[in-house]
């Protein structure tokens, strides 16, 4: 597992820009942290990063948008909403998580589906792969400690 210290949201974005020029459209990343932690600014830089030019915002109540660029499509989820394995499977959000959704799949709130960070190996749901854990926390007001693992690539 890495760990990166980001001191700003500038720094986040940053972060998230960078992996965006590292993975490719068969990527699946998930996002855990508090809210305010710091999920929707990481994903907003993977999207520039991208080559999204569209205003990046966190599909909490429509529970996916997606963005297009030259490099392909992205899917942006939020289970924050969704209770219960039942709930995700109604919304159709396991297709993404899945890997029936063609293109890279962002996914805020992902401990939803997969419970807490993970030891390995990874929970028998279905999941995507290859697939990125992104596990943010707020060890001070300014800092953010974000911790990840690869799995399947």
């Amino acid at each position: 597992m890495d760990t990166i210290i980001s001191s700003s949201p500038e720094q986040t974005f940053a972060l998230g820009a960078a992996w965006a020029h590292e993975l490719g459209p068969e990527w699946l990343l998930g996002f855990s942290g508090d809210l305010g932690v710091g999920k929707t600014k990481l994903i907003q830089g993977f999207c520039h990063g991208w080559g999204v030019s569209s205003r990046v915002a966190s599909p909490t109540y429509s529970l996916v948008h997606a963005y297009a660029s030259d490099r392909g499509r992205i899917h942006h989820l939020d289970l924050y909403r969704l209770e219960g394995e039942e709930a995700l499977w109604d919304a159709g959000c396991v297709d993404y998580l899945a890997g029936d959704a063609e293109g890279c799949v962002l996914v805020e709130w992902i401990d939803r589906w997969l419970g807490t960070f993970p030891t390995l190996p990874l929970p028998t749901r279905p999941i995507r792969k290859p697939f990125r854990w992104v596990s943010l926390t707020a060890p001070s007001e300014t800092e953010r400690k974000i911790q990840f693992e690869d799995f399947g690539h």
